[in-house]
């Protein structure tokens, strides 16, 4: 299986690259073909809204989502990584899912799998829950499969991550993918 983790904390070598690459590290040693795209360093602007692509492209906009809308209908899964920043996605992230607009009929087609990697400096119970409901909003209209969630409560910090037990979640997520 051909999976896509789209990493969208600006900070790449914090906690979500953390948990990221223990997913990845445990999708491929159930034989997937991992591809990690770090989508802070893709200059991807945000939706207009024209809907000039007819949701179904190309979009009007010629930039780093030409290359990555490739790379998602080539794929199989889709992970969403994100640090929790004022209790959603980053700004990154949520730019490309906004530019899922001119893929929406290939993307639901495909019923992709899904999987969300999330950490956060809080560890109060309601921490994730407006995430945890715009990631099942988008599991739903994109008819993706999920396929779990790791949710790193209290990883503020790499250090405090790495002592956590959520890269060791995150790594047989990746391996129990398809299984």
């Amino acid at each position: 299986m051909r999976i896509l983790v789209l990493q969208a904390s600006p900070n790449v070598h914090g906690s979500t690259a953390i948990l990221t690459e223990e997913f990845c590290r445990g999708a491929r040693v159930a034989g997937h073909d991992v591809n990690r795209v770090d989508v802070c360093q893709l200059d991807i602007a945000p939706c207009t809204g024209c809907v000039a692509c007819g949701y179904e492209g190309p979009c009007v906009q010629k930039d780093g989502m030409d290359a990555l809308r490739k790379e998602i209908l080539a794929s199989d899964m889709l992970v969403f990584a994100t640090p929790l920043y004022y209790y959603g996605m980053t700004a990154q992230l949520k730019t490309v899912i906004d530019r899922f607009c001119s893929s929406n009929s290939s993307i639901t087609g495909k019923r992709m799998r899904s999987a969300l990697l999330a950490v956060a400096w809080n560890a109060d119970d309601w921490t994730f829950e407006a995430l945890v409901a715009h990631y099942h909003t988008l599991v739903r209209y994109l008819h993706l499969q999920d396929q779990g969630m790791v949710l790193g409560y209290g990883c503020g910090t790499p250090t405090m991550t790495r002592a956590s037990r959520f890269p060791h979640e995150a790594f047989e997520l990746g391996r129990q993918i398809g299984k």
